[in-house]
């Protein structure tokens, strides 16, 4: 027995991706590697895949449990079994984990598989095909629950628009009201009409853009000419007052406007008398008396 597992985390809460998972029969518009999923009833289905050759069983479903874990395994032809777990990460993010366990081929088919390595590619587009189940349900609309709603299903890669699925399946989707040309064509209608509005407001939005960031570019200039501005108004300030003050420092005083001049002329003749040394003994004898 072989077991290979792949994980993915999805933006979007559990119970939409889980409803989005269980849709088994549009795996082949988004997988590249499953060519047909048809369904015998509720619990029964046929699966038909493409690794390296074409592989074909089918399966009962096992240990389903609501928003938490889907299972099968096969009843008839390739034998295999799986399960697949969603873990909540809150209300906007899933974790996914696939395990698949199967018998490899006897004989010289399963030695030529184990040397060649196609257990290896088989464990890596198992990984792929998760992603692209995961680019399904982030192109989603919010709280879509049906597949068909997404704008991923039949990419490039997928065993759809490679053709490779079988006539039994396309036989099932021909029953589909939703496969039918007409909502085929009215959904590819509203695909290029949804891109036509996106890349309108994306336009919009870096017009928008273009024009905030110009005003902010000339905020910023007028802003740096009032500082420049202000810069030299105060340089010019400083200029003129060191001016005057060396015009001021240069200019010779006056003798008739001193205070010593000014002094002189002070009561009767005290400004022309000079002190005594013991003047502050007694200020009444502290002027030398007139010589007559």
């Amino acid at each position: 027995m072989i077991e290979h597992s792949a994980s993915v985390t999805i933006k979007a809460p559990v119970h939409q991706v889980y409803k989005l998972f269980t849709h088994f029969s549009d795996f082949p518009k988004y997988m590249s590697f499953i060519r047909e999923v048809t369904y015998y009833d509720e619990q029964r289905s046929h699966w038909v895949v493409q690794v390296i050759r074409q592989y074909e069983w089918d399966a009962i479903n096992v240990d389903w449990i609501t928003d938490q874990q889907v299972g099968w395994r096969s009843t008839r032809g390739f034998h295999n079994s799986g399960k697949v777990k969603f873990r909540s990460l809150g209300s906007e993010s899933t974790i996914v984990d696939v395990y698949i366990q199967y018998v490899p081929p006897k004989g010289l088919l399963g030695q030529f598989g184990d040397t060649m390595g196609i257990s290896s590619y088989f464990e890596l587009i198992l990984q792929k095909d998760l992603h692209n189940f995961a680019c399904l349900v982030e192109q989603a609309p919010p709280d879509a629950l049906d597949p068909m709603s997404s704008h991923y299903l039949f990419h490039s890669e997928s065993a759809a628009a490679k053709k490779l699925i079988t006539s039994k399946q396309l036989a099932a989707w021909q029953e589909d009201p939703m496969m039918s040309p007409q909502a085929l064509a009215e959904r590819q209608a509203r695909i290029e009409h949804e891109a036509e509005q996106r890349q309108h407001q994306q336009i919009e939005s870096e017009a928008a853009r273009q024009l905030r960031q110009e005003q902010e570019q000339q905020l910023k200039q007028n802003q740096q000419a009032l500082l420049e501005h202000e810069a030299e108004r105060r340089r010019q300030e400083l200029l003129a007052g060191q001016t005057v003050l060396h015009h001021v420092t240069e200019v010779s005083l006056d003798p008739r406007y001193t205070y010593a001049a000014w002094a002189r002329g002070l009561g009767d003749k005290d400004g022309l008398r000079a002190r005594i040394p013991n003047f502050t003994q007694d200020p009444m004898t502290s002027r030398r008396p007139p010589k007559h």
